[in-house]
């Protein structure tokens, strides 16, 4: 009846390849996870620089100017292209709303 039971050294050898299987799971999640952080490095690295003024601009014909806001503001939109300070300063003089969260009129010295 005992020749029946696996010995000591053949239940080792067992766990030896069920551990050899398992290291090779975490070794190749390992290598997914270096090659996502690689990709999302690559990603940031050409990611063109935050614009210090932009435009919002709404929907529908026309597309009118709805409100100018600091480079990096949080509530803007989807819709938003990167301006120059001097066009910025302009769109506010011109009658289109600053943003009441970055204030970019307050940054840019143009209150109403």
């Amino acid at each position: 009846m005992s020749d029946l039971q696996p010995s000591r050294l053949e239940k080792l050898r067992i766990v030896e390849g069920f551990l050899r299987h398992q290291l090779g799971q975490v070794e190749k999640w390992i290598a997914e996870e270096q090659q996502r952080q690689a990709e999302q490095r690559r990603g940031q690295e050409r990611r063109p620089p935050v614009p210090d003024w932009m435009l919002e601009v709404g929907i529908g014909a026309g597309k009118p100017p709805v409100a100018v806001h600091v480079g990096g503001c949080h509530m803007s939109g989807k819709r938003v292209h990167g301006i120059s300070r001097d066009e910025a300063r302009r769109a506010l003089t011109d009658g289109v709303q600053a943003c009441t969260h970055c204030r970019a009129d307050t940054q840019l010295g143009v209150l109403e």
